[in-house]
């Protein structure tokens, strides 16, 4: 039976240190962090997910400084939000929630954030930071996939790692990421020939696809560890992810929850990321290096 990635008590740690941070902190920088969730349209899903970061910002300290704009509301109105945003000394961090209505291109909305204010390690100048392995806010979710993994004491020097999926969101720095960490690391695709060949050769498989109940046994080497990003509604009722779970869990060594396994964990970082920012610009020692990576 595998051991469960456990991204919920994982997260509330990782809380537990913010807190504390933020309370050292607020003498020297004489107000709290501030993160701003930028919304547009109502997208069910994305008033979750929203609603869930706002909540999580309340517990640790963290002031919600957000919008909510219309599904109509044009690029140019869009973009002169986020400018304002970044304009804002209150704002430590921004956040573009994703999907965007349809006519709306992310691109530009994305590279109009101010690269220190960027709390999902998205903008252009971050992935290319991430690329050369210098410091900058990360990805959210790849980077609680590697604070999983590291609270799990999984070894990622010298093993092999494949990631499914190739998404700038996820599955490509996820493997920049294992790859820092001296991982040997695959990515695989839509076009990928085999794909059960080459995840079985996996020590760590990190799954990002984005499709259903995909990953089953025959995708997965005993002893493995299998992280599950996705997370996807059931026609029936209830959530699951990339991996069939049911089938995964008795090959594992460990293996990701859906939920509760990278769900918690990426908004996690989505506050270290803010905290960090914070910190920074008041010149504070913060202590949370090793959630950075």
């Amino acid at each position: 039976m595998a051991s469960l990635l456990d991204g919920r008590s994982l997260a509330a740690a990782i809380e537990q240190r913010l807190t504390d941070a933020i309370r050292a902190g607020l003498d020297q920088a004489g107000r709290p962090p501030g993160l701003a969730v930028l919304r547009v349209g109502d997208d069910p899903a994305s008033g979750v997910y929203v609603a869930n970061k706002e909540k999580a910002c309340g517990r640790v300290g963290i002031r919600s400084l957000g919008a909510h704009l219309p599904a109509d509301t044009p690029a140019a109105e869009v973009q002169a939000t986020i400018e304002r945003l970044n304009a804002d000394p209150a704002v430590d961090g921004i956040l573009l929630q994703l999907p965007l209505p349809a006519g709306l291109d992310e691109g530009p909305l994305l590279r109009a954030i101010d690269p220190e204010k960027d709390a999902d390690g998205l903008h252009t100048l971050n992935l290319g930071r991430l690329l050369k392995g210098e410091a900058g806010p990360r990805s959210c979710t790849p980077a609680g996939v590697m604070a999983l993994l590291k609270a799990a004491q999984v070894e990622l020097s010298g093993r092999r790692a494949v990631v499914v999926g190739r998404s700038i969101l996820v599955g490509q720095p996820m493997a920049l990421m294992l790859q820092a960490a001296d991982a040997t690391v695959s990515v695989a695709h839509s076009r990928t020939r085999d794909l059960a060949d080459l995840t079985r050769q996996a020590d760590v498989l990190v799954v990002a696809a984005g499709r259903p109940r995909m990953i089953g046994a025959d995708h997965v080497r005993p002893g493995a560890v299998v992280v599950d990003v996705g997370i996807h509604r059931r026609p029936e009722g209830g959530l699951c992810g990339d991996v069939i779970f049911e089938q995964v869990e008795p090959l594992a060594a460990a293996i990701s929850p859906v939920p509760g396994g990278v769900g918690p964990m990426t908004v996690a970082m989505l506050l270290v990321n803010t905290v960090v920012a914070w910190c920074r610009r008041h010149g504070i020692e913060h202590g949370l290096g090793d959630l950075v990576p």
